[in-house]
Order: structure tokens, then C-alpha cells, then sequence
């Protein structure tokens, strides 16, 4: 765990004195450790012993950055659920059809879903360790913008204007949709074959909505479209 090492400083940034920078890499050096200890030993079977030895701090530093192990826990989620939102984001950019960047970012989710640290941090631990409250929070914190940004898109594709309410509605439906997609991708005995199911799912409703956006049926507010609209 040599490159979790506090003896291996970043450059010094400027503004910053070398106490605030030797500070700052305790704590990435701290969550660093914890992430691969949580990934691969799981939270209740991690010491704070283990972590303080592999980052080569004392607990007296870990307890300058952390109140605990629940802390360091929830510094580590926030990280994972951070890498996996940008990751998205990324597979998002530079798409300006709806339809391929609602696919786009379905699949990065579901690459993101099957990394070890993200199903046994965020998946597997998180609602435990945090609280089911609280992981909801962290959860929406991160990720829910790019669920938003997918469903407006999509949305846009049609003819609908819809207020900021149905909006949200529809982001949150979805958000729910992915979230508990991910669970059974990540619980799968073959989450390749689970991803592959969910992005066919996933699929048929897109489909669903872009024939209703080609169609130019209406939808607003507290309306459901038929076939004889």
C-alpha cells in the first residue's frame, strides 16, 4: 500500500503551506486505504488498526481528519458515488441526440455498477453503514443531476412542454428504476447477463417514448396518453 504512503507528497500548491499539504495527504491517504480495505474486507471486518497502518499514520491523525470509522466510511462512499457520477458525465458529453445519450449514459451506469469498490461500497454497504435516509441523500446528491439531465433530453425530444414538477417527477421515477437496476446487476450471480437484460429493459421504454415523441402525442401535466390522441 506503498502508494497510499503520506511520504509521498503532492507538489506543494501554492497558497498552501507545507503543514496544510502534508495535512492534505493525510486524509487522501487515510481514505485511500479505507476504500481498498472496505472494497476488498468489507466495513464491519475493517479495523481502524489496519487502515492507520496501511496509510502509516497514527490514530491520533486519523481522529484529527475523522470522527470514526463511520466517517471515514461515508468520505470513501462520497468519493465512489463522485467517480461514478463524473464517469457518467463523461459517457454524456458530446452527445446531442436524446435517444444515443440516454443509451450512453444507461451503459456507463452500468459499467460503473459492476466495479468491485462501487457494488461493495455504495451497493452492498452503503445502506447499511449510512442509514438508508442518509444513503438515499448521498445518493441523489451525486447522481441524480445526470438521471435529470438524461430525462430532459429525452422529454425535449418531443413536443411536451412540461413544468419543472413533471420534470422532476420523471427524473425521480427513473432514478428509482436505475437504482434498484443496479442492485440486481451487482447481487447478480452473472452481472454481465443481468446488464445486458436491464439495458434491454431500459431499452423498450426508450422506445416507448421516442414513438411517442415521433407521433407527436401530447402528455402534460395530470394527463395519460391513449392510441386515440
Amino acid at each position: 500500500m506503498s502508494k497510499s504512503s503520506v511520504s509521498k507528497l503532492a507538489p506543494l500548491v501554492p497558497g498552501s503551506s507545507r503543514r496544510q499539504q502534508y495535512s492534505a495527504s493525510t486524509k487522501r491517504a487515510l481514505v485511500d486505504v479505507a476504500e481498498e480495505l472496505f472494497t476488498e474486507s468489507g466495513y464491519a471486518a475493517t479495523s481502524l488498526d489496519a487502515i492507520v497502518a496501511g496509510a502509516r499514520v497514527t490514530k491520533g491523525a486519523l481522529y484529527h481528519h475523522f470522527s470514526g470509522k463511520q466517517a471515514l466510511f461515508e468520505a470513501v462512499f462520497e468519493r465512489v458515488e463522485d467517480d461514478a457520477a463524473r464517469a457518467i458525465q463523461r459517457a454524456l458529453k458530446g452527445h446531442r441526440d436524446p435517444w444515443e445519450k440516454a443509451t450512453a449514459g444507461l451503459r456507463a451506469f452500468l459499467e460503473v455498477v459492476r466495479e468491485p469498490r462501487y457494488r461493495r461500497i455504495v451497493i452492498q454497504e452503503g445502506p447499511s453503514v449510512l442509514g438508508y435516509e442518509r444513503f438515499r441523500e448521498q445518493e441523489e446528491r451525486s447522481t441524480f443531476a445526470n438521471v435529470l439531465e438524461i430525462v430532459r433530453s429525452v422529454l425535449a425530444a418531443g413536443t411536451w412542454d412540461l413544468d419543472e414538477n413533471l420534470q422532476q417527477t420523471f427524473a425521480r421515477i427513473f432514478f428509482g428504476a436505475m437504482s434498484s437496476a443496479g442492485e440486481s446487476v451487482s447481487s447478480a450471480e452473472d452481472p454481465e447477463a443481468a446488464a445486458a437484460d436491464v439495458e434491454t429493459a431500459i431499452g423498450f421504454i426508450l422506445a416507448g417514448f421516442r414513438a411517442l415523441a415521433d407521433s407527436g402525442v401530447e402528455l402534460s401535466s395530470g394527463s395519460v396518453p391513449t392510441s386515440g390522441t
